[in-house]
């Protein structure tokens, strides 16, 4: 049971309020007490706003439960003038173009990928952070980007077979992007500047430049004998990294060593769906994480092939440009934070009546006051150059929801003494009334919005739970291909761009599940792109570097271009229902159906509940290694009780299922010293009690969210094996 202490009408845990106190107040020009008094006074104000968005919330459901027990002939039609009246769908604003200021290059100049990591672990933090950069040769060696067919397998030792695969890639990779006049960079001996061009020698001794001399940004070392090469396409840098005596430059004609890629532009740290963060132990580590990361001075120490490596942030790359004046460029990513939602609370903090307090209030203020260190200077590095703090906003639902996030932050920025939209926002749309009402969602915070994108499995799961009384829904797999999700896909960009995000903010898509499979990210993900994305997920710093290409490859600006001369109103696709005409499935089909989402779910449970492990690779029934987070919980478990609620599988087959399941589970989990079994003592295990709740009870949780239950049973299960947070168990 945690310590309080009593600070005004405020009750907050005692690791929280030291933290507070000793680490993150001071140096910011705020006072202690007047911090906390005004805490209290704003959590007064907007904790019964917060609750009475989500009773809205729950009125709404039971409308359109009770509407489609009523209707069981669907009319699309009717539907929509029903979700009109009952105020689900709101009137369309008039016209309007966001206006908000101070953001920096990276949002509105450049396009790139962007990397999701969890916040509770500081090496991957750290590692996030750093991703600004990665090796191009390392990214394709070390991955199945390269095929290891004709002798070009990954070996313990170097393997030149695969090298000279890697060079190839790589030599092309420059050829399409800093096309040479009249040869190629495989033929290049030398690569040097001379009179602010770059010169390059060929193997027949003749000399050639690039075809757009623009691209030449800037160099390391000597004009004539250059340790780094640094271009720029489409607003993205890249250096040659030439070293006649590193083991691969000795090989290479003219030196090179390596590509080395601007790789994810930014960075999301997660306070929320990839974190286990249930209490003030929990919350204090996120916030102190976030604080390291704002003041530069996160450091993480860990043991790797028998060697203790600490790592700490990337200082900034400094060339000489070709006029011989200085180029600097960040080292590190523009990090922004996801906060939790409005719907959890926490006990970290309790209000005058001892109630928790709403977490997604908690997260606002505090990730904001660890921002402010950054905004004041308080280290070697600052995140933004404009003076802005990068928020994003997760599950709100519809333009009510919105306009209160930006309520709280106007709080946020009174408090900590921010100038009016320091804070920046992200509205991530996921929820299905957000889709529906993006355009009214955006208007409520156009002085302050950076960033919008679509979540698939996010939005599947919502729209499964909003209308699990429809029908029975089609199998996960088909999801991908349905009109309502195509639909609305096609709407989050073309009512970015129609509200003026072009040039201004992100419109950012979903994540790349397959940490392992890069060479199917490779031929998929370029699609995000071709859609009219600016930036998109993706699971790590060498998927960022892969995920990079496809920025040199397309030129998104011209693809946003095209898509807003287009004009269409796709509520009625978004409004398509995914309910399945003929439910006739095999008994083989459910059974596959089954066990493929409860080994998912119960890979990923186990661990979040009994590890505090909040984003994880799991392997699938396959075996193949997935991205799990709470949004894929999300999927899953609604899919799961949707078809329970419908008849498709009984409780006593879905039971079956997931012990079946759990014990593959186990098996996946053999190598793991701290991993608990499920099987065969399925009462005794707390994660396999929170498994099935989330499938038996999940028609019940709000807008089939998964964290009441997880919360709820992490801290039992915290209590039962009397287990404490700290990332070491994620290292």
């Amino acid at each position: 049971m945690a310590n309080y202490i009593k600070v005004g009408n405020l009750q907050v845990a005692k690791e929280l309020y030291d933290f507070v106190n000793l680490e993150a107040l001071p140096e910011t020009n705020l006072v202690v007490e007047t911090f906390w008094m005004d805490l209290g006074n704003l959590v007064s104000d907007l904790a019964p706003k917060n609750k009475a968005l989500l009773v809205e919330r729950n009125e709404f459901q039971k409308q359109i439960d009770a509407w489609h027990k009523e209707n069981n002939a669907f009319d699309s039609e009717k539907y929509l003038a029903f979700l009109e009246e009952i105020g689900y769908l709101e009137p369309q604003v008039d016209d309007f173009n966001i206006t908000t200021e101070n953001i920096d290059d990276v949002i509105t100049l450049q396009v790139g990928p962007q990397l999701v990591v969890p916040i509770d672990n500081s090496r991957y933090a750290i590692n996030a952070a750093n991703a600004r950069w990665g090796s191009l040769y390392d990214a394709l060696y070390g991955t199945d980007a390269i095929s290891e067919e004709d002798g070009a397998e990954k070996t313990v030792s170097y393997n030149p077979v695969r090298g000279e695969k890697v060079i190839a890639f790589a030599k092309n990779f420059l050829d399409e992007n800093i096309p040479l006049m009249d040869s190629s960079h495989l033929d290049a001996t030398k690569y040097e500047i001379v009179s602010g061009n770059l010169v390059v020698t060929l193997k027949n001794g003749g000399t050639t430049g690039l075809k757009d001399a623009s691209k030449l940004t800037g160099y390391q070392g000597h004009a004539q004998d250059p340790k780094a090469v640094l271009f720029k396409n489409n607003g993205l840098h890249f250096e040659i990294q030439i070293d006649r005596n590193h083991a691969i430059g000795k090989t290479d004609e003219a030196g090179v060593k390596d590509v080395y890629l601007e790789s994810a532009t930014s960075s999301i740290m997660d306070c929320e769906d990839s974190v286990a963060a249930v209490d003030a132990e929990d919350k204090t580590l996120v916030y102190r994480n976030w604080l390291g990361l704002n003041r530069g001075d996160l450091t993480s120490v860990f043991t790797k092939g028998g060697e203790k490596i600490t790592r700490t942030l990337n200082p900034d790359r400094t060339y000489t440009d070709p006029n011989g004046g200085e180029v600097t460029l960040s080292g590190r990513v523009l990090m922004f934070v996801r906060n939790v939602g409005h719907l959890m609370t926490n006990n970290a903090i309790l209000d005058e009546n001892s109630q928790e307090i709403p977490e997604g209030i908690m997260d606002g203020v505090f990730t904001s006051l660890m921002a402010k260190h950054s905004l004041l200077g308080n280290g070697p590095y600052q995140n933004s150059q404009k003076g802005s703090v990068y928020i994003v906003k997760p599950k709100m639902h519809g333009s009510k929801e919105v306009a209160f996030a930006n309520e709280l932050f106007n709080r946020v920025e009174d408090m900590l003494d921010m100038e009016r939209n320091t804070l920046k926002i992200g509205v991530m749309d996921e929820e299905r009334r957000t889709s529906l009402n993006l355009k009214n969602s955006i208007n409520e915070v156009k002085e302050r919005i950076v960033f919008i994108n679509t979540g698939f499995l996010d939005r599947t799961g919502d729209e499964i739970h909003t209308s699990m009384e429809a029908g029975p829904m089609i199998r996960k797999g088909e999801m991908k291909s349905s009109t309502w999700l195509n639909g609305y896909e096609k709407n989050n960009v073309q009512i970015g761009l129609n509200t003026g995000l072009k040039g201004k903010a992100q419109i950012g898509k979903g994540m790349w599940a397959m940490p392992d499979l890069m060479a199917d990210m490779l031929e998929q993900k370029v699609g995000h792109l071709k859609a009219g994305g600016n930036t998109a997920w993706v699971p790590s710093p060498t998927a960022a570097t892969l995920h990079a290409l496809h920025y040199h490859e397309i030129d998104v600006r011209r693809i946003q271009e095209e898509i807003q001369k287009e004009e269409k109103d796709y509520r009625e696709d978004i409004l398509e229902i995914p309910v399945a005409e003929n439910s006739n499935w095999s008994a083989e089909e459910i059974q596959e159906e089954l066990d493929n989402s409860a080994q998912t779910l119960l890979g990923y449970v186990v661990r979040w509940v009994e590890q505090g492990v909040g984003c994880s690779k799991v392997p699938d029934i396959n075996n193949v290694a997935l991205m799990e987070d709470r949004a894929t919980l999300r999927i899953s478990s609604q899919m799961l009780s949707n078809w329970l609620h419908h008849g498709i599988c009984t409780q006593e087959q879905t039971l079956d299922s997931l012990k079946r399941m759990a014990k593959i589970v186990d098996e996946q989990n053999a190598g793991d010293a701290s991993y608990r079994p499920m099987a065969p003592k399925f009462d005794d295990s707390v994660a396999f009690q929170a498994a099935c709740d989330l499938v038996f009870k999940g028609k019940e949780q709000p807008s089939g969210y998964t964290e009441p239950i997880l919360h709820r049973r992490r801290l039992q299960a915290k209590e039962k094996y009397h287990v404490n947070s700290g990332d070491s168990v994620r290292s």
